[in-house]
């Protein structure tokens, strides 16, 4: 075989063999679609800040779904799951979810009223002990879509995602790139590799009830 010959074939194989990898790398991979946790317990992987919050948080099952679902009664409590990722790689995030339930006079401008249906957070390291940085996406029945807002001395930048009580009990999915709103929100060209997710249903600063649903948790490429 000639040298040109050759070197035509190792071409087509270097080629061939790329295509082949990049074909096995998959467009989104699951962080949890609860397939692993039975209906009527808390998630399989994840943990609240404290025993109060497993109570707020339970696996259900509808029409071949499987999901989260939150019911706060007068409570605040997060519940998160450890998931690191490569952002360069994969830096969308996407998710379902269903708001069932505004907690009454709710507007998450005001810390005295500061209470959601459902809120999803990309969850990063920070450099001060004990602490993250978390870019918070909410669903507000009252605060302008696009709103941003701070919180946590900073740390948490919050953007609303959807606003208002059309789409009530219906599932919607979303598609956030979480690496764009790293850099812009915190203005910084650096972006931490992710430790994990979040979500809160709260209703502990209006002192009622708020319910809400979570489903399909994915990175993706875009």
């Amino acid at each position: 075989m000639s040298a040109v010959m050759w070197l035509g074939l190792l071409g087509a194989l270097l080629l061939g063999g790329a295509v082949h990898g990049a074909a096995r790398q998959p467009e989104c991979i699951v962080v949890d679609d609860f397939a692993k946790s039975k209906p009527g317990e808390f998630p399989v992987d994840w943990n609240a800040r404290d025993d109060a919050g497993k109570e707020a948080y339970a696996v259900r099952e509808e029409g071949g779904l499987r999901f989260l679902a939150a019911d706060s009664r007068g409570l605040g409590i997060q519940a998160g799951r450890k998931f690191e990722w490569d952002l360069a790689a994969y830096p969308v995030l996407a998710w379902s979810w269903r708001p069932r339930q505004f907690p009454d006079g709710a507007d998450e401008r005001n810390s005295k009223t500061n209470d959601s249906a459902v809120a999803v957070y990309a969850v990063f390291p920070h450099w001060i002990p004990g602490t993250v940085k978390t870019v918070k996406y909410v669903w507000s029945v009252v605060v302008p879509k696009g709103t941003h807002l701070t919180s946590s001395m900073g740390r948490t930048q919050v953007l609303v995602l959807r606003s208002g009580a059309e789409g009530k009990d219906r599932w919607v999915e979303e598609r956030i790139n979480v690496r764009e709103d790293f850099k812009r929100l915190f203005k910084t060209s650096s972006v931490p590799k992710p430790e994990g997710l979040a979500v809160l249903t709260d209703a502990d600063d209006t002192q009622n009830r708020a319910r809400g649903d979570y489903a399909n948790f994915r990175v993706c490429r875009g």
